[in-house]
């Protein structure tokens, strides 16, 4: 167990740049050594900077890898139109489950018009939708 907390407390993270241990005590972990060696010991205010840097360098690396994954994640996304209360959509039946088996080739791909209820979010409608259907009201827009 302990080999395994040296192992996760010494990794460099991938975000920050620094380990976990580096992070919180501003050193590096060692492993193993004398524990009768004399050591300068540090005054609390040197400590403080240290970690104050360490922390400053963690925090600007978490911002850049924030950014990355951000335009990472938005480069396939697009704009969605602005809905409004009293629009018409139709729905795809592609993630619909049906009572009986269909012949996929020969059913409609999409069904509807619906009426736009309520607008939840940019990418999200509350439709009104015929008792027999059993889906959620709120339908994702894309």
């Amino acid at each position: 167990m302990a080999s395994a907390e040296f192992a996760v407390n010494n990794k460099v993270h991938m975000a920050t740049k620094v380990s976990f241990f580096m992070a919180n005590y501003g050193r590096e972990l060692r492993m193993g050594g004398d524990i009768r060696k004399r050591e300068k010991v540090e005054s609390t205010m040197e400590f403080a900077e240290r970690i104050k840097k360490v922390h400053k360098e963690a925090r600007t690396a978490l911002k850049k890898a924030q950014e990355d994954m951000k335009r990472q994640a938005n480069k396939k996304r697009k704009k969605t139109e602005n809905w409004k209360k009293g629009d018409r959509v139709i729905l795809s039946i592609k993630d619909m489950v049906f009572k009986e088996t269909l012949v996929r080739k020969l059913v409609d791909r999409y069904v509807g018009p619906y009426v736009i209820e309520e607008v939840v979010s940019t990418n999200a409608v509350k439709l009104q939708l015929l008792p027999s259907m059993r889906i959620h009201l709120v339908v994702n827009v894309s």
